[in-house]
């Protein structure tokens, strides 16, 4: 299962958000990637669990308790 992540990063925060969310290691999940964007973005990640518990975990406990985070949005990728 992967998701993207959408980052709001405090004011400033932007580079410290990209750094520390490349850097965490998470045994539940991987980083796939992370990006720093324009827009009503800071940082868009790329996430990859095997279940929804795993990833909703991994973004709960890990991506959202990283500093400078404000606020994400979480949007799963569909097999169409």
């Amino acid at each position: 299962m992967r998701a993207y992540v959408l980052v709001e990063a405090a004011v400033g925060k932007a580079k410290v958000v990209y750094d520390t969310v490349r850097r965490l290691q998470i045994p539940e999940a991987q980083i796939v990637s992370a990006d720093v964007v324009t827009g009503p973005f800071d940082v868009i990640v790329l996430i990859e669990a095997e279940d929804l518990d795993r990833l909703g975990w991994a973004v709960s406990e890990r991506i959202q308790r990283a500093e400078g985070v404000q606020r994400t949005t979480t949007c799963l990728l569909l097999s169409l």
